[in-house]
């Protein structure tokens, strides 16, 4: 799971740290050419939105799935989401007025409150206090790149809603590529704190170095306009991150490209992203219902094409499948 920190940079600003990526000059110089921006190409070619008035993808409510749901929240009629939102596009970030959630993440969310009849509240957090909140009640669910552990599991409870998968972005034109431990050894590799693909990196390095090979140099890095300045001035040789954000970037700079992808949960399960809630609160059957309501009618599909993640979508969505071993959690 990536960690999202928003910066105090103005919006135009900030998108630019995210969709720009330069070995000279600066990003606030950049900020001049690009804050009028308003919107950005996914790597599967489809235009991406960035202002607020996003025109969100919707779906009718569905009365037996809402009936699914616990009484405090049907009489409410409020999902309480909580958002770790950044500045890296599609999955979570604000829209150029630097005030409105935006991502995938937020279109699933407002998709799965229409099928719920809902109106869904989205309130931005830092990482660690997504998790503080779900523990004290104060959101409902989290829509925001969570991967599904066993560890977690322990706590809280999941409906998946897409695959987990990780990219490794470096400077474009290199004969480099990821394909395991092996393939890092030795290497400067930047990743957030806190992170799934933090743990998997220090594994690979651990493993590297019981093979006789030099283990990884980690950089941690939290903001965006942190790790890209620092992949472009060559401090770091590539930045370990969730793979739609780093195909993203790609794509919109031109000089930098995905040289290796990963399961998040490592080579023993497929890693899944998934809607989390307070364990056993009750609510987990009526999130799981709502979201394949929306695989079925096809909206759940008109989301993730939308914001070019139709190579992760999930066929089905499960009730705490099996998530990344404890051992490595």
């Amino acid at each position: 799971m990536s960690v999202y920190r928003r910066t105090n940079a103005s919006a135009a600003a900030a998108l630019v740290a995210a969709l720009l990526l330069s070995s000279c000059g600066s990003a606030d110089n950049a900020a001049a050419d690009l804050g009028a921006k308003k919107e950005g190409t996914a790597p599967n070619g489809v235009k991406i939105n960035l202002t607020p008035d996003q025109n969100r993808i919707s779906t009718p409510k569905v009365d037996a799935i809402a009936a699914l749901l616990p009484d405090e929240v049907r009489r409410r009629g409020t999902l309480r989401v909580a958002a770790s939102v950044g500045t890296v596009p599609p999955l979570g970030f604000y829209a150029t007025d630097d005030k409105t959630v935006i991502g995938t993440e937020a279109d699933l969310a407002y998709l799965i409150g229409n099928v719920l009849g809902l109106k869904v509240e989205i309130d931005p957090a830092s990482w660690e206090n997504v998790f503080v909140g779900l523990d004290s009640g104060k959101y409902d669910a989290a829509f925001t790149n969570v991967t599904v552990t066993e560890a977690r599991k322990e706590k809280y409870d999941f409906a998946t809603y897409r695959l987990d998968i990780l990219g490794f972005e470096a400077k474009k034109g290199g004969s480099w590529k990821v394909t395991g431990p092996a393939d890092v050894a030795g290497h400067t590799i930047g990743v957030s704190s806190g992170t799934n693909q933090e743990k998997l990196l220090l594994a690979w390095s651990e493993q590297d170095v019981k093979n006789g090979l030099k283990p990884v140099d980690v950089k941690y890095y939290q903001n965006s306009s942190d790790y890209y300045l620092a992949l472009g001035s060559g401090r770091i040789e590539a930045w370990l991150g969730p793979n739609p954000g780093t195909a993203f970037h790609a794509a919109q700079t031109g000089e930098t490209e995905v040289i290796g992808t990963y399961s998040g949960a490592g080579d023993s399960v497929l890693g899944k992203i998934a809607a989390t809630t307070k364990k056993d609160n009750g609510l987990v059957k009526a999130l799981n219902a709502a979201i394949n309501e929306a695989i079925k009618n096809g909206t759940y599909a008109q989301v993730l094409k939308r914001w070019g993640l139709d190579n992760e979508a999930v066929p089905t969505s499960e009730i705490n499948p099996p998530g990344l071993p404890k051992s490595n959690s």
